[in-house]
């Protein structure tokens, strides 16, 4: 069957592999669940991938298939599988464990390990095929009423992993009851934080480059939050007009925000690093003041990266509230589909091109 894969190390390799079907026999202890996939989201991830940037072929091949963001339905189970039933709308977790302690009790996202293993990314085969099949403890079942989002699963359990951690670190507070909420980037990530945010009650401010009005703008002030464009104003000047954030999402890909964001983070507040910052840039900061202000304001740096089962499951709930209390909003994501493997020049282009895809999905397959 087709696939769309690369060649790990070599530039603009992207092309359409012939692999073989899975069986649900691949899977030991009747715990398989074979998946027919129905769309597929791609990002920066996978262009980086395809540019050489990063990405290991499995063991023994020599290709990559790419697709990390997955959304299809099931059509058989092995005997003993007891989570879905042929039928159900489904993803799939991205990480798979290795042999660290994390990886066995079930927080493979959090590996020890140099080594880890991510579908479409590192050492293992994506999902930008027509058929997978997985150990149930990597399905997750999503709800027929949000079919609709369908690619949106895997980056919300990014975004809602990323706040979920600030607010388990900030036990150490005994009461940490944040108010004010930075998110830089009004990407993916960021626009699905500024939902997870605003479902949590926190005034949240969601920051691009791009001058209003524009699509994302649109979706930021849908989700009741602020919009601001930093070719308007810049960071310190807003945190000096609103005060200082308790929590900061940084989205955004650059380490010029990413390092800046610490100048604006209010007393006992977290900053969460999720986005990776490619290339050589230098930044320059005002070093000696950051580390006393962080120091006297005991103030916390996290970085937050994929994420587990746990995650996707409070991620599709928040989904689920978040396309009741904000109608027709989130969808508005979902920008760009391309129809059938065979298009994936086109995908590649809108990845690298077109500066209004917002997300960018593969149509595999019609249910």
């Amino acid at each position: 069957m087709k696939a769309i894969a690369v060649h790990p190390g070599k530039p603009n390799s992207v092309h359409l592999e012939e692999i073989a079907e899975p069986t649900l026999d691949s899977i030991d202890d009747g715990m398989g669940v074979f998946v027919r996939v129905l769309k597929v989201g791609v990002d920066a991830t996978d262009r980086e991938i395809n540019e050489a940037k990063y990405g290991n072929a499995p063991d023994g091949d020599e290709f990559l298939v790419l697709g990390h963001e997955c959304f299809g339905v099931v059509e058989a189970v092995g005997n003993n599988v007891r989570r879905v039933k042929p039928g159900d709308y489904v993803t799939a977790t991205v990480r798979r464990p290795g042999g660290s302690i994390y990886d066995r009790i079930g927080t493979y996202d959090m590996t020890s390990e140099e080594v880890y293993y991510e579908r479409g990314i590192n050492l293992r085969h994506g999902f930008l095929t027509k058929s997978f099949v997985d150990h149930e403890d990597y399905i997750v079942r999503v709800p027929g009423g949000l079919k609709h989002l369908h690619v949106l699963m895997e980056p919300m359990s990014c975004a809602a992993k990323a706040i979920q951690q600030a607010f388990e670190v900030q036990r150490r507070m005994k009461v940490w009851s944040p108010k004010r909420a930075f998110v830089m980037g009004a990407g993916q990530i960021g626009l699905l934080a500024t939902l997870v945010l605003k479902l949590r009650g926190l005034e949240v401010y969601t920051m691009a480059r791009s001058v209003a009005p524009t699509l994302n703008s649109e979706i930021v002030a849908g989700l009741e939050a602020k919009y601001v464009s930093l070719t308007e104003t810049t960071i310190p000047k807003l945190a000096k007009k609103v005060g200082k954030a308790d929590l900061i999402i940084d989205a955004t890909g650059s380490s010029r925000v990413a390092f800046e964001s610490m100048t604006v983070l209010g007393h006992n507040g977290v900053l969460v690093w999720t986005s990776i910052t490619g290339g050589k840039h230098q930044v320059e900061l005002p070093g000696d003041e950051i580390n006393i202000d962080w120091v006297l304001g005991n103030k916390l740096l996290l970085g937050s990266v994929n994420a587990n089962r746990e995650h996707f499951e409070s991620g599709i709930r928040d989904l689920a509230l978040g396309d009741v209390m904000y109608p027709g909003v989130i969808g508005k994501i979902l920008t760009d589909g391309v129809d059938g493997l065979d298009n994936y020049s086109e995908m590649m282009r809108l990845l690298v091109e077109e500066k209004t895809a917002l997300k960018v999905y593969v149509n595999v397959a019609e249910e």
